[in-house]
């Protein structure tokens, strides 16, 4: 046996002499087990509830009675989600962002404004998950597991006994690290079986599945490297465990939660309703269509009349009114469209951000290669709301279409006064039901990995720095027999 295997094989030993470790490791794989079972049955009872409630608000939508167009317009419509096969690994905003959107005309969904999506970035705590329990839960057992490994043969003098009888340093380490990668791998075992597990029978994609397998792996490895390296410089067995629970403290909770703020006064977002009053000033000075001195609308009658070569609009062979609803919602998504996109704008530099962060804390930098490579990143939110905006705009200018050309100007201005006039301008169900319905198009894999990189360069720095720890205090250690 190599003095490496029979480092590895003497401290798995003592591992498994040591009831504090075993039972660490069983519970936490326990843990790590359960996470897996509810968070594949909380995910699967979502996705059958928004299956069913898009079924409903479908067949809602389209069993509405003959209406006037514009009725429907305001009518409504709700759209849903349906998780990602890896959410039930890492769920990621879904939960703080949710998964549905009230569609109707005039406005974007206020969604798009909500406050929640300057929190998601470090919302995570208190959900039991498999990517909750590696990167929370698995450091801290490693920790309990491997704070002593080298400094005890220390304090019982037998580090330099070993290292006077031939046995190389970077043998001694080498080693040492073995014995605490196969307890990591104990730990990361169920989570990579729930991987295996999702892309067999829920068609999880496998690529994104395999990226975050290797990343908790590597994540795993970084901590294992720094709890080697803070043993070994470390005098003490107390030291080292203070010192390594102050690095658990700081890079699990303290900077994950800190950066956000830091992001967010960097690049400070306006709150829902500082947002809601700029757009209602915006609309107010955009323009009145039911002002006939309103420039911006007297001028598009004025070109509509042009166009078709008529001095009236009772004269326009379509109706005036649906044009009218056509411009109107035409200029109001410009406007929601433009804050929207300021937006999203601010919040992507909040998140570039929050990842710098992750050169002080590796925990950062796998949340977000974890979200993002499960597909439950912000930016998946923000392309289902992306996707919900372009349905809704258009089935409203559908629906403000059929008002111009199914129903007179006629009838349409004396809806309200001719029972006559009210009855014809309620147009046929089957036009509504002739809509399409929404169907939430997820960004393929190769996009997600992409989108995912940033995360995972972090990664790697983390692992070379750790190494390069690592590989210097291999080298104190080879003093300590000169």
């Amino acid at each position: 046996m190599s003095p490496v295997a029979r480092v590895c094989a003497n401290d798995l030993t003592g591992m498994a002499r040591n009831r504090v470790a075993i039972i660490a490791i069983g519970l936490t794989i326990l843990l790590s087990i359960a996470a897996a079972l509810t968070s594949v049955a909380h995910r699967d009872a979502n996705a059958e509830m928004r299956a069913r409630f898009q079924t409903e608000a479908d067949a809602r939508f389209d069993g509405q009675p003959e209406r006037h167009p514009h009725r429907v317009v305001h009518y409504g419509h709700f759209v849903f989600r349906v998780p990602p096969a890896l959410a039930a690994f890492d769920p990621g905003v879904d939960a703080f962002t949710g998964n549905s959107i009230y569609l109707e005309g005039h406005r974007q969904n206020s969604a798009n404004f909500g406050d929640v999506r300057q929190s998601s970035l470090l919302a995570r705590f208190g959900t039991l998950t498999p990517a909750f329990v590696l990167q929370i839960l698995a450091p801290l057992v490693l920790i309990f597991i491997g704070f002593g490994i080298v400094v005890r043969e220390r304090e019982a003098g037998t580090l330099r006994q070993s290292l006077a009888q031939g046995l190389r340093a970077h043998q001694l380490v080498a080693g040492k690290l073995l014995a605490l990668l196969a307890a990591s791998a104990l730990l990361g075992a169920p989570g990579a079986l729930a991987l295996a597990w999702l892309v067999a029978t829920e068609s999880a994609p496998l690529w994104p599945a395999l990226a975050l397998a290797l990343a908790y792996a590597l994540y795993l490895l970084i901590w294992a490297v720094l709890i080697l390296t803070v043993s070994a410089r470390a005098t003490t067995s107390r030291g080292a465990l203070l010192l390594l629970l102050s690095i658990w403290a700081a890079f699990v909770v303290l900077i994950p939660r800190v950066a956000p703020d830091l992001a967010a006064a960097a690049h400070a977002a306006p709150t829902r309703l500082e947002t809601d009053i700029a757009i209602q000033r915006d609309l107010r000075q955009m323009g009145d269509s039911h002002d006939p001195d309103d420039p911006h609308f007297a001028a598009f009658k004025q070109s509509v009349l042009d166009r078709y070569g008529v001095d009236r609009v009772e004269d326009l062979p379509v109706n005036y009114r649906g044009l009218l609803a056509l411009e109107g919602e035409r200029m109001s998504s410009l406007l929601f469209e433009r804050y929207a996109r300021q937006l999203s704008a601010t919040q992507r530099q909040q998140s570039k951000f929050a990842l710098m962060a992750a050169a002080f804390s590796p925990t950062i930098a796998i949340r977000d290669f974890s979200m993002r490579a499960a597909g439950t990143d912000l930016e998946a939110h923000r392309r289902f709301l992306d996707q919900a905006e372009a349905y809704r705009y258009a089935i409203v200018q559908q629906l403000n279409r059929l008002q111009a050309e199914a129903l007179t100007f006629h009838d349409d201005s004396n809806r309200n006064s001719d029972p006559d006039a009210a009855r014809r301008v309620r147009i046929d169900t089957s036009n509504w039901q002739a809509l399409p319905d929404f169907q939430y198009q997820a960004a393929d894999p190769k996009a997600q990995l992409q989108s995912a990189m940033p995360a995972g360069f972090w990664l790697m720095f983390w692992l070379l720095a750790s190494g390069l720890l690592l590989w210097l205090t291999s080298r104190m250690l080879r003093r300590v027999t000169i």
